[in-house]
């Protein structure tokens, strides 16, 4: 239950003075629900202005605070034009205050001619006359702009304002408690960080890197700490020994050996599920590097040992398309192989459901139907998950109550990461890698192409067609906006469309899930001969034939997420390109991107030096793989404080797994208060 000292900052937003119905729609678009969301929405940057008294101390595209004296008011000649204000200083120079659109009327209220205002905003020039364009401010007297020395500036939504939100950040310190000590008081007196409320209302005055890093060695604190229990309550449980003779194993009839690492990780998976532990661990591969035979392996042993495994996927598509290859490679084994999804119904549903109870199903494939309630196995001994990073640590937790036993746990993901990341986002797993691929694999021709040569590109696309291959065309990301990268690709789509008519489909996040699968279908069946994409293209859909993947703006997207797209392609024995479109002003850390996946097809090479190209960013969950695991720490503060945090955590286990002392009463407020709470659950008591 949540310390009642936090009650004050889990209220709604609308407990503060001036949100209504109105306001809680964008605030809502942002996350901010809560005081708690308020307080820890911290600003993006600062806006650092000087007080001048006459235009001429002042550098063009300087922000500063200067009293001006309106002497004439300019409407536009048209209605597109700007709304001018002549003003001049205490010297007599004239500046232009320049207001666009409605902006207008905030101009005829605010700037009276013939009376002074104290005007704050960026400075610039338009051909011989200085203007500010849209002031930031416009006050009476001085005083009201002290404290606009240096100003915050938030991320906004539609409706939102600066000053509104600012405000409504500012009701939200108020109410913040005083909360006890966390963090070992040895690495706090060393680091010289403040208390927790004053980090925070240090953050939203001024540049204050130490106040920002104590606010993210919190959230990392709570992280590890949160993942140790999962760890320790995983440990602490009894669970079902798994030892296979090798008896199905021996059957199977593949026409490659396993490489090196594949043969390594199926030792490791195989010694963790003889322990009564129950297994806990992530089986990490780049594309195509052969994460689906280990945990046939690994299935396979489980069946050996008579139990019964499950397959989660995050998608139908996915689903099918690995109940399709383990069927495939587990027949002369004789294991029967079945599939759930949500669109099962009727009789084939029932007989699912019996033959999981009776036990004469040996390994289901679904989505997140194979966990319902009305669900049940005759014994369950091992859980797959792909795509680890679509589930989060609290949906892990809950399948554990399939199993007459907790059953054994090996999750999958495609997605190379840092050892550092790894840590933070899958801290409570043992880790395999697959770090070699399989042989016979041909490398992916990948060619940086300028992004006005679009006609020869789509020339060689239709002759790609027209030999009977299949090509992915992935729009740019025009920014954060989903609404503008779906009209990008809608666009893009029409083009396409108008050249190569049905053999065309369009994918996107806003697509109904039953549209998009069956746009996905026609393309994996070869009916559509051309798939294209905004930047939520599915992750993992294994279409041979297609050896072409074309993606436009290159340069906007993240390395991990490029990684990613081109390994769409190349997946059967057919040579395959990956064109990178570039724009025309390519900045030198595009070049150098750009240049590295030309050089190489490393995932885990790729992630080390995306990680240090950007410093920030979305590793830990690009766009088309949900929303990043922290918000407050950024990648250089997990790079540089996660260790710290993660020894900080392990020491309070170590001296007090039930979190009863003083400190461990704290941590326990810390949990909650990064939402961590499924972490407390786990303590007796909790």
């Amino acid at each position: 239950m949540r310390p009642d000292v936090l009650n004050p900052l889990f209220i709604d937003t609308d407990a503060l003075d001036g949100v209504g119905p109105k306001l809680k729609k964008p605030l809502a678009k942002l996350g901010l629900t809560r005081v708690r969301d308020l307080a820890y929405h911290l600003p993006e940057r600062f806006v650092t202005r000087r007080v001048i008294e006459s235009l001429d101390d002042a550098a063009e595209g300087e922000n500063v605070i200067i009293a001006l004296t309106p002497t004439e008011h300019r409407p536009a000649r048209n209605n597109r034009g700007p709304y001018r204000v002549f003003a001049q200083d205490s010297a007599g120079n004239i500046c232009n205050l320049t207001y666009f659109g409605r902006a207008s009327f905030t101009a005829k209220k605010q700037l009276p001619v013939g009376e002074k205002r104290w005007v704050a905003g960026k400075l610039d020039r338009y051909g011989d006359m200085l203007q500010i364009v849209h002031p930031d401010h416009v006050e009476k007297e001085s005083s009201a702009n002290i404290g606009r020395m240096c100003e915050p500036v938030y991320g906004l939504s539609e409706g939102l304002t600066q000053p509104r939100i600012a405000g409504l950040v500012q009701q939200a310190l108020e109410r913040l408690p005083e909360l006890p000590g966390w963090i070992e008081p040895t690495q706090f007196d060393k680091e010289g960080w403040p208390a927790w409320r004053d980090a925070l209302q240090l953050s939203h005055k001024s540049e204050n890197s130490n106040a920002r890093d104590r606010l993210a060695y919190d959230e990392l604190l709570a992280n590890s700490l949160a993942l140790m229990l999962v760890r320790a309550d995983n440990r602490s449980r009894k669970g079902q020994p798994l030892q296979g003779d090798g008896g199905l194993r021996g059957k199977l009839q593949l026409s490659y050996s396993l490489t090196g690492a594949q043969a390594r990780s199926v030792r490791e998976i195989e010694g963790d599920l003889a322990q009564e532990a129950p297994m806990l661990r992530l089986l990490q591969g780049d594309v195509g590097a052969g994460k689906t035979v280990v945990a046939l392996y690994a299935m396979l042993i489980a069946n050996e040992a008579g139990k019964q495994a499950a397959l989660l996927a995050p998608t139908e598509i996915l689903a099918r398309q690995h109940f399709d290859t383990l069927r495939q490679m587990a027949t002369p084994t004789g294991v029967e192989v079945a599939i759930l999804t949500g669109r099962d119904k009727g009789k084939a549903r029932e007989s699912i459901l019996m033959g999981l109870l009776d036990g004469s199903i040996d390994i289901v494939v679904g989505t997140h139907a194979i966990f319902q309630d009305t669900v049940n196995y005759k014994d369950l001994g091992l859980v797959v998950i792909d795509e680890q990073h679509r589930f989060g640590v609290a949906q892990r937790l809950q399948l554990a109550s399939k199993g007459k036993r907790t059953p054994h746990t090996l999750a999958m993901t495609a997605t190379p990461i840092p050892r550092t990341l790894t840590l933070a986002q899958y801290g409570e797993m043992d880790v395999s890698r697959l770090d070699e691929m399989p042989p016979g694999r041909q490398p992916i021709d990948t060619r940086v192409i300028a992004q006005d040569r679009m006609e020869d590109v789509i020339a060689g696309v239709a002759r790609h067609v027209a030999s009977g291959q299949q090509a992915y065309w992935v729009c740019p990301m025009v920014n954060e906006s989903e609404v503008a990268d779906l009209a990008a690709a809608e666009a893009r789509y029409a083009v396409l469309k108008e050249r190569f008519g049905d053999d065309v489909v369009l994918v996107h996040g806003q697509l109904k899930p039953e549209l998009k699968d069956a746009a996905m279908e026609r393309f994996a069946s070869g009916q559509a001969k051309l798939l294209v994409a905004t930047t939520v293209i599915e992750v993992g859909v294994d279409v041979p034939a297609a050896t072409l993947m074309v993606i436009e703006q290159a340069e906007r997207f993240g390395l991990a997420q490029l990684h990613q797209l081109r390994g769409r392609v190349g997946r059967g024995s057919e040579k395959s390109v990956c064109l990178l479109l570039r724009g025309s002003g390519l900045s030198e850390t595009g070049r150098r991107r750009l240049a590295l996946m030309r050089e190489t097809q490393d995932g885990f090479r790729i992630a080390e030096e995306d990680l240090e190209l950007r410093g920030g960013g979305e590793l830990l969950g690009t766009r088309q793989s949900g929303d990043t695991l922290f918000r407050v720490a950024n990648l250089e503060q997990i790079t540089r404080l996660l260790p710290a945090a993660h020894a900080d955590a392990r020491l309070l286990m170590e001296r007090d797994r039930g979190l009863a002392s003083g400190r461990g009463q704290a941590a326990r407020t810390l949990l909650y208060l990064f939402e961590r709470d499924w972490g407390v659950q786990l303590l007796r008591g909790g």
